[in-house]
């Protein structure tokens, strides 16, 4: 089952409910996925583009609660959080620290990197390896932890 169907799936669920922040957040999705498919032409969104796709929508809504909450504005950081809730339910199940710590070692190991002048290549594979699956801060703080 491809995204877009389960994205209108839950957008009919989400109507049935009267659940707008759901419906919110998935029709933001919906919107955000025609906008890829006409960008690129006629051609489908490989799996890869789609996570990265909603990786960027969750970290919007996640940078926005965080502005919210630090203006004192609770009760706009709400929605976003949960809006962000709901999109994280199409990303794939995120690795423990621990987890990305094992990749890292291995994928440091693999390309040799002894120093900071090597953190390009362990995170480019890094980023590859752990696509969907871990944030982008959390495993830049980890490469740059281990190869201090």
């Amino acid at each position: 089952m491809s995204l877009q169907s389960k994205v209108m799936e839950a957008m009919k669920t989400a109507m049935k409910a009267k659940d707008s922040i759901s419906l919110e957040a998935l029709r933001a999705i919906k919107s955000a996925l025609l906008l890829a498919q006409t960008e690129s032409g006629a051609k489908e969104l490989t799996e890869e583009d789609e996570l990265k796709m909603l990786q960027k929508l969750v970290k919007q809504r996640k940078d926005s609660a965080t502005i919210y909450e630090e203006q004192g504005r609770a009760d706009l950081a709400e929605p976003e959080l949960a809006q962000a809730a709901v999109i994280e339910q199409f990303l794939p199940e995120q690795l423990s620290e621990e987890e990305i710590a094992k990749v890292i070692d291995e994928l440091i190991v693999q390309t040799g990197a002894e120093s900071m002048k090597d953190m390009g290549k362990v995170m480019g594979m890094a980023t590859k390896a752990l696509a969907g699956k871990a944030d982008g801060k959390i495993i830049s703080a980890l490469v740059k932890q281990k190869l201090a």
